[in-house]
């Protein structure tokens, strides 16, 4: 077995299968680690107030099963399968024919492609099953954060110290640059955090915004860092501006950060040294 894994193709089909099945796992943390978060903080502010925690259900990433919002179907082993199951039932419910939103089968999708493409670009070992690692990381915080404009500190801090550990072995850069971009992403972001509270009295992004930047730092060292920031930080604003003038986004109604500093993290992973060598050149 371990013999295939060796072998480019077999490892790129195997990886992308498993990113599919993956993406489908991903699709239940986005819908319930806020929620799980939410129950947590409710408990924590009841007991300082002195007061009984709220009871509730169990509820976790296993527990209960998934099932329809709409009618509480219980979903089955068969109706699960990722983007097949999407395809045959059409996009529906089978018990009530309420729409399955299309976001679902387009997470299972691109963590099959980045996933198949992370195999094919690291090979089998450690930086490729690292990458995979970040690769999922990155897209259930992306999502998240597209919905509730939160980046758990259970993903981000977890991601952080994988990428330190990671680094012991320069696997994606050497420690001492690992160490150093994780805390220089974090102040970066912070001192823009307080400079723009400073200037406007008002907060222009949230802290799980620094966590996460010093996270891709650790990973990819201080000198990915430059890169993250402007990519980011261009693809914000033209989204930003975009539904502005095109959706009607109000100018004061918050726009997540987090899924930017995402992509721009993966690009980062898979091409940062290439775009770097290749600015560097044209100097």
């Amino acid at each position: 077995m371990l013999e295939i894994l060796h072998e480019p193709f077999a490892f790129t089909l195997l990886a992308a299968l498993l990113g599919l099945f993956v993406g489908s796992f991903l699709n239940v943390v986005i819908h319930r680690l806020p929620r799980m978060l939410e129950q947590e903080w409710h408990a924590q502010a009841a007991e300082l107030r002195g007061e009984e925690p709220p009871t509730s259900a169990r509820y976790n990433l296993a527990t209960p099963r998934s099932s329809c919002p709409h009618c509480g179907h219980q979903i089955s082993a068969i109706e699960n399968v990722p983007v097949v199951s999407y395809l045959v039932l059409r996009g529906r419910c089978r018990h009530c024919g309420a729409r399955i939103g299309i976001r679902y089968p387009i997470v299972e999708l691109l963590s099959a492609a980045l996933s198949g493409y992370a195999a094919w670009r690291f090979g089998w070992g450690t930086a490729g099953l690292g990458a995979l690692f970040f690769i999922w990381v990155m897209i259930a915080l992306a999502f998240i954060d597209l919905d509730t404009q939160l980046l758990p500190d259970s993903l981000t801090l977890a991601l952080l110290w994988a990428g330190l550990l990671l680094n012991l072995g320069a696997t994606y850069a050497p420690l001492a640059d690992a160490v150093v971009g994780a805390a220089a992403g974090y102040l970066t972001l912070w001192s823009v955090y307080w400079l723009f509270k400073l200037l406007t009295g008002r907060e222009g992004m949230g802290y799980g915004d620094f966590k996460l930047l010093g996270a891709i730092g650790a990973w990819l060292g201080w000198q990915m860092l430059p890169l993250t920031i402007l990519f980011s930080s261009v693809v914000g604003a033209l989204v930003g501006i975009a539904l502005i003038l095109f959706a009607r986004h109000g100018r004061n109604v918050p726009i997540p950060f987090g899924p930017y500093l995402a992509a721009a993290g993966v690009l980062a992973l898979f091409w940062g040294d290439t775009i770097t060598a290749y600015y560097l050149a044209r100097l």
